[in-house]
């Protein structure tokens, strides 16, 4: 038998299959960290950085911290941005095989077991793309490993090591998310259930390390007295709806689609093997904190938040139980162990995939007519060319307006400015952003607070419902005045559409001029159609009116609708969902049909739009749909 000391060539050849992997894991998530357009939480991030502070109204202040390091050191880039968080998930499946080699051998594996458990941790979807996007996921992973790291020192001795190690844990997580608390929390109990971990809290090394971390809380406890608790009410009450919503029950297919089905079986088959008294107290130490770290939140989710996205919240139940999953992989047939390697690794290159997809412009345009159009990545590099012409073209001095925090802190990053005033709006309280706003100055109740100058204002119509979109329009109005003729930029074929108005340097009185609204009912998006076919619809535009309407295809006029064709049913439907609903003077005379004569086209895919004439001069190209001539 090869002594203990000296690896075997199974060993060897484990740890470079690790390290192979890793290798080429870590470089295809650098590659995509340069070509990925800034999704809009990265962007805040960065925003949050140019305004260093201990914590903000989101988060505390690490994650902005870290965001501020990589472009001064990196430059004012997205992989600028993103490099200290690419290698800090470079680091974590490092952290796993070496908690996975300690607590293995006690288990019986053999040392390549713990490079096996470092393969699986790289290729787990959620764990392999980590460090991809500037997120407080990657710092958040990092803490809950160093905490594991220690409890599981700790339950074979106290050691001045491992309560350093407990306080560097316990201060890098309690500086980065409010969702810390909960690995605190249970990791906390794990240690209670056990007799090694009762004495370990015995050690006076073990209260000075969670004293060290208490402390870590301090900013944003201190920022949340300051600030009426807005951020703890954002976090544990305004964001939950605390009440049952059986749809929550989701959460174990969206687990298997972000763990892969057999890795998440293996995951969990390992947990619950190995919480029992016989197991070694380290193993057991970890399959109880990943198991009621993942029950804890299975159980959150059919009362808490479910229209923000939360699939990535189990992670650390993942880190605690990784080191353990050789266990369960060694019990499985040749054929589920394959099959696990499989699919796991296929789970890896689907989730970098999507970012690489993310990445193309052509495939986001094809993505437009889906539900999986990704809006907070796309379109920003458009509308940044676009803000600089126009601001060209105004006088000096103009001022940028936006209508939100996503693009007050997209177009920030994009032309460097993390100053740009953002109105108040309601994604701003839904994203818990707008104290931090109030706090730094960038909230503007009204238009005359940014003084008598020329404004150039950035609404995104597409950060509005449909139905609630004329309510904003005067809301807008309300704050501004009454709007110009808008430049209109469709992105994606108007997926993705904002409207630049050029304000006067004073503000103009008079009833709401807003853009125009439309809708096409026939044909349907994605309709195959004969080669001559009718459009029909309506279209309004509050305050003056419309003049026309125009048929395009493929972004050229080919028919002149009749405008004007009663359509009561319009004045009725906004009503609904604005006092006093729609005030375009036409009203309910807003309908349209135009007869489209494609005959001397090839068969194929075309784009179909309207361009809309208001009477006050403004041209507003409407968002297209396609349709299918045979």
């Amino acid at each position: 038998m090869p002594h203990p000391q000296f690896p075997t060539a199974r060993d060897r050849a484990a740890q470079r299959g690790f390290v192979a992997l890793w290798l080429a894991v870590v470089l295809c998530k650098c590659v995509l960290a340069t070509r990925l357009p800034l999704f809009v939480d990265e962007a805040f991030y960065w925003q949050e950085g140019q305004h260093p502070a201990w914590a903000y109204s989101d988060l505390p202040g690490l994650t902005a911290w870290l965001a501020r390091l990589g472009v001064e050191l990196g430059g004012h880039a997205p992989l600028g941005l993103r490099w200290p968080f690419l290698l800090i998930a470079a680091c974590v499946p490092w952290q796993v095989v070496a908690v996975a080699r300690r607590e293995g051998a006690a288990l019986g594996f053999a040392p390549s077991q713990a490079w096996v458990a470092g393969m699986l941790a790289t290729l787990l979807p959620l764990l392999g793309t980590l460090g991809v996007l500037a997120l407080p996921d990657v710092p958040l992973a990092f803490a809950t490993m160093l905490c594991l790291d220690a409890g599981t020192r700790l339950l074979r001795g106290p050691s001045a090591s491992a309560a350093a190690l407990l306080a560097l844990g316990l201060v890098v997580g309690g500086l980065t998310h409010y969702r810390f608390a909960a690995v605190i929390g249970l990791g906390f109990v794990a240690l209670l259930l056990s007799a090694e971990g009762r004495r370990a809290l015995h050690d006076p090394r073990v209260w000075a390390a969670v004293a060290a971390g208490a402390l870590a809380w301090w900013p944003l406890l201190s920022w949340n007295v300051e600030n009426a608790d807005a951020g703890l009410r954002f976090q544990l009450v305004d964001r939950h709806p605390w009440a049952f919503h059986p749809e929550a029950a989701v959460f174990l297919a969206v687990q298997a689609a972000m763990a892969t089905p057999l890795l998440l079986i293996l995951l969990l088959r390992a947990g619950f093997a190995l919480c029992g008294r016989s197991t070694p107290p380290g193993a057991r130490y970890l399959a109880v904190s990943g198991l009621s770290v993942w029950l804890a939140f299975f159980a959150l989710g059919f009362f808490a938040d479910s229209e923000r996205v939360s699939f990535h919240w189990p992670l650390p139940a993942y880190l605690a139980l990784l080191p353990l999953v050789p266990f369960a992989l060694s019990r499985g047939s040749l054929g589920w162990r394959r099959a696990t390697w499989a699919t796991a690794a296929l789970g890896l290159i689907v989730g970098l995939g999507y970012y690489a997809a993310v990445s193309s412009p052509a495939l986001r345009e094809r993505a437009a007519s889906s539900k999986w159009y990704p809006s907070n990545f796309a379109g920003w590099d458009a509308l940044a060319r676009e803000v600089s012409a126009q601001r060209a073209r105004m006088p000096a001095g103009a001022r940028l307006l936006a209508d939100d925090f996503k693009i007050g802190a997209e177009l920030g990053f994009a032309l460097n400015d993390p100053r740009i005033p953002v109105l108040d709006h309601p994604l701003n309280h839904h994203h818990g952003r707008a104290p931090q706003l109030r706090l730094w100055g960038l909230q503007p109740a009204h238009r005359r607070e940014l003084g008598e100058a020329p404004v150039l204002l950035i609404f995104g119509a597409t950060d509005v419902e449909y139905k609630q979109q004329l309510r904003r329009y005067h809301d807008l109005c309300a704050m501004v005045g009454p709007l110009p003729p808008p430049t209109v930029l469709n992105v994606d074929r108007g997926r993705q559409r904002f409207l630049l108005f050029a304000l006067p340097p004073t503000v103009a009185e008079g009833p709401c001029t807003a853009p125009a609204m439309a809708w096409i009912d026939a044909p349907d998006d994605g309709a195959t159609v004969a080669r001559r076919f009718a459009v029909t619809g309506w279209a309004f535009k509050d305050g003056v009116g419309l003049r026309r309407v125009e048929v395009l295809v493929d972004g050229r006029p080919v028919a002149e609708a009749r405008y004007g064709i009663a359509r009561p049913e319009v004045p009725g439907f906004w009503a609904k969902w604005r006092e006093g609903g729609s005030t375009d003077p036409q009203q309910p005379n807003v309908g349209f049909r135009a007869d489209v004569d494609l005959s001397a086209r090839p068969p194929g895919a075309y784009r179909l739009g309207l361009r809309l004439h208001g009477e006050d001069g403004a041209i507003e190209d409407w968002p297209e749909r396609i349709v299918v001539v045979p």
